[in-house]
């Protein structure tokens, strides 16, 4: 996925769109901004950065964990092209409401679903080409690795790092990437 692909999908999905409407005025600030119910909205640089590990491609089927207000979601649906392709998670239910809410009011055709208790992800329609989770375990989660289609890859923070993973035929490869602060994944 090019910069250039990125940063469209930013054009074209605005972040106030996205956000509380107390917040709205604040959409243009670099840095995370509160949605409610102890979760954010991520930093539009980590959401970048983020974009870039993950390398999205026209197409594919993509799994959104820790969605909030459907923010990434949507930009993720812009990457991977018309079609429904793209799953966002999200533990909380006032926060899947409002994000099905802002995707619907976007024309934005993805879906957020509620999580299962004690279930990350959405084990029900893997594997997942691609994998982004906005929020932090403190170990790499097993289950999430286990929804990715061979030659996938998953960009997750664990314990304050960034990390790829990707799905080769000899087992989960593992990269860092750099110090990220996210709210903790439940």
């Amino acid at each position: 996925m090019s910069t250039s692909s990125i940063e469209a999908a930013f054009a074209a999905i605005a972040r106030a769109d996205f956000l509380p409407d107390d917040a709205r005025d604040r959409a243009d600030h670099d840095g995370p901004l509160p949605i409610g119910h102890g979760q954010t909205n991520s930093q539009p640089r980590t959401v970048a950065a983020m974009l870039e590990l993950l390398d999205v491609r026209r197409g594919q089927r993509v799994l959104d964990v820790g969605c909030g207000s459907g923010w990434t979601t949507a930009l993720l649906q812009h990457l991977v092209g018309p079609g429904p392709r793209v799953i966002g998670v999200e533990v909380v239910p006032e926060l899947v409401d409002f994000g099905c809410r802002n995707l619907a009011r976007a024309s934005v055709d993805a879906r957020i679903e509620q999580a299962a208790s004690g279930v990350l992800g959405w084990p029900e329609e893997a594997p997942y080409d691609r994998i982004l989770v906005s929020a932090e375990p403190r170990e790499l989660p097993e289950e999430l690795v286990a929804q990715l289609a061979p030659g996938g890859r998953m960009v997750i923070p664990v314990a304050g790092t960034m990390h790829t993973v990707d799905a080769v035929p000899e087992g989960p490869k593992v990269r860092t990437h750099g110090a990220y602060r996210f709210v903790p994944l439940v």
